[in-house]
């Protein structure tokens, strides 16, 4: 398993580590930026959630939506609204912060207020925003796209490594499992820590149903908390989940984004499922753990 550790955020204080023996961190917030006051809002309670619960985090939010499916969805703010609204969520309350592009022309100026810079799963394998991302001198957030096996993730990460990235977190999202289905092979986590980076597991993508229901997509919410427990016990270094307070109103995701009244419960079980990996692969020793090849 990877043993490769970076350092998400600003300051020895507010740095969080991501990776080898480093406690699990997640990665969440709405899925896009609707407003100033939402955002602070969901960052203040989330933090507290996250305080209680004893979990380091990330905040997530985006400021565009490029891969809605029709043109009339809400697309988000726009890069100069979103940024300033994400640095201020990151001064308010001493938060690294994320959020994904799809434009190469923007990562300059999303680089110099993110902490983490996220490459979405569609664009994977596109080579300027691969190069972009990296140039950006942050380490990188790579989804694996749906249509991508785990074992080629490595020729994205070869061209991030060749334009100079060197702290990569590479993440599943689920894979197409015919039309309109998502599927979760929890094989593609050992397999892409393999590259020798950390791996993270995106929960609420995952129970996407894509564009299920005519102009949006559809999801099946019950599921996540399964999956949870299944990628956090083979084991991942970050989990990421998409939030919101009023999912049914929620302008981008509104049939996948976690209630935060369930936030606690599911953060507490990934928590207690990666102390207790940790502490049987301490006890039994990696060699006993795992099977070598």
């Amino acid at each position: 398993m990877d043993k490769k550790i970076i350092n998400v955020g600003y300051g020895e204080v507010n740095k969080i580590r991501i990776g080898g023996n480093s406690p699990l961190v997640f990665i969440g917030g709405p899925c896009a930026i609707e407003s100033r006051s939402h955002a602070l809002d969901m960052a203040g309670k989330m933090n507290e959630v996250c305080k209680e619960v004893g979990i380091n985090w990330i905040y997530k939010s985006s400021y565009d939506k490029d891969c809605r499916s029709s043109s009339n969805s809400f697309h988000g703010l726009g890069l100069d609204d979103g940024l300033e609204i994400l640095s201020e969520v990151r001064a308010t309350y001493s938060l690294p912060v994320t959020s994904d592009f799809s434009d190469p022309a923007d990562a300059v100026d999303l680089g110099k207020v993110v902490d983490l810079i996220q490459v979405p799963a569609y664009l994977c394998r596109q080579t300027s925003i691969l190069r972009a991302a990296a140039k950006t001198g942050k380490p990188v957030h790579l989804k694996k796209g749906q249509f991508m096996s785990p074992w080629n993730m490595k020729n994205s990460v070869r061209k991030l490594e060749e334009f100079g990235a060197v702290d990569i977190l590479l993440t599943d999202r689920g894979s197409f499992f015919g039309y309109n289905m998502l599927v979760n092979d929890m094989t593609c986590l050992p397999i892409m820590s393999k590259t020798g980076y950390p791996v993270g597991f995106d929960a609420t993508h995952s129970i996407q149903l894509p564009t299920s229901m005519g102009s949006i997509s559809g999801g099946q919410r019950e599921f996540i908390p399964y999956l949870v427990r299944a990628a956090v016990g083979v084991g991942v270094n970050a989990l990421f989940m998409e939030v919101h307070d009023n999912p049914s109103k929620a302008l981008s995701d509104p049939n996948t984004v976690l209630d935060i009244k369930h936030l606690k419960n599911i953060l507490i079980q990934a928590k207690m499922t990666h102390e207790f990996r940790s502490k049987l692969i301490e006890s039994l020793g990696e060699d006993r753990v795992h099977i070598d090849e």
